[in-house]
């Protein structure tokens, strides 16, 4: 529905790997180089790996990669074969004896979805990123999109497929793309439509609910603690600095307030990173308006692009 994706920016490379049988995966964002990184976490119940680096403070100035996983915690796994991969190639902070890859991470709670049994680990990273490069552009039910579903206060069985998107805004010679996995509590909305896409459905009456709505009602959500969350990479190519990063990836959130609510819930572990390749002088404000806006766009073709897996519907089987 809207053009772009990460692999826009010069510099940044995507790999995905997933399993049908278990309705997961994980999608790896690298950067040989080194990108600029920053961070931001809304959500009350993250699942999250190297966060501390982005810190201003820290003498960790670069990140080499980004991995997007399902799993719920036992996904932070994968992260350690993107980081054997990428030193089997050189790519990494030079200690002398080796060169150690910076790798961040979050996770999405897919287990409820698929086979929990299978679940990203060393190997599925490691596959993830082999499979790098710079034309990867599928969106939907793909890498750490596999197992994503959003709607759930009536529990897994009203929920709606969700998965994967993308979108890039150019401006000049300035890019900004953000990369997302929608699997939220709430519902999902087109931003610039105001119209409700994916949320809680009511598979009998054929019909997509209003989660807050029933929320209001004074309705007792179901358990849901640490089963959702969002999670996403803002790239660009714009020069920036960590505590600048980390701001892009603070004002991105804004995207998601758009595009899902309710957001940043008690329920939802939603995160943000930042990657800069440091190639365009680029003003902060303008950078983080683009990124809310990229987000917003990602968030729509994460919808728009999944298929219905698992027994739960997606946006394409019920328009």
């Amino acid at each position: 529905m809207y053009s772009g994706y990460l692999t826009d920016i010069e510099g940044i490379i995507v790999g995905h790997s997933e399993s049908l049988e278990g309705l997961t995966g994980c999608t790896v964002i690298i950067c040989e180089e080194g990108a600029t990184g920053g961070v931001d976490v809304r959500g009350s119940a993250p699942g999250t790996r190297e966060t501390d680096v982005f810190k201003a403070e820290k003498m960790i100035d670069k990140v080499h990669g980004v991995v997007l996983a399902g799993g719920s915690a036992f996904g932070l796994d994968a992260s350690s074969g993107v980081m054997k991969y990428l030193e089997e190639h050189g790519i990494g902070f030079d200690v002398g004896v080796t060169k150690v890859p910076i790798v961040a991470s979050a996770v999405i709670f897919d287990l409820a979805v698929g086979d929990y049994r299978i679940r990203p680990d060393f190997n599925m990273g490691y596959n993830a990123a082999k499979n790098a490069n710079t034309t990867e552009n599928r969106q939907g039910c793909v890498g750490c999109g596999m197992g994503a579903t959003v709607g759930k206060i009536l529990g897994p069985k009203n929920a709606m497929k969700s998965g994967l998107g993308s979108a890039t805004i150019e401006i000049g010679e300035l890019k900004v793309s953000a990369m997302v996995v929608v699997n939220s509590f709430g519902d999902v909305y087109d931003y610039k439509t105001n119209k409700q896409i994916a949320g809680v459905y009511d598979y009998n009456g054929k019909q997509m609910l209003n989660t807050l709505d029933i929320f209001k009602g004074e309705y007792n959500p179901v358990d849901l603690s640490m089963k959702n969350t969002t999670i996403g990479v803002i790239g660009t190519n714009a020069i920036l600095n960590k505590a600048e990063g980390n701001k892009i990836a603070q004002m991105a959130h804004n995207g998601f307030a758009r595009s899902i609510n309710p957001i940043h819930t008690m329920f939802d572990g939603d995160t943000i990173f930042t990657m800069a390749t440091n190639k365009v002088i680029a003003d902060v404000s303008l950078v983080g308006t683009i990124a809310t806006e990229a987000m917003s766009m990602a968030i729509t073709n994460a919808i728009v692009s999944s298929k219905s897996h698992g027994g739960l519907l997606s946006f394409k089987d019920i328009e």
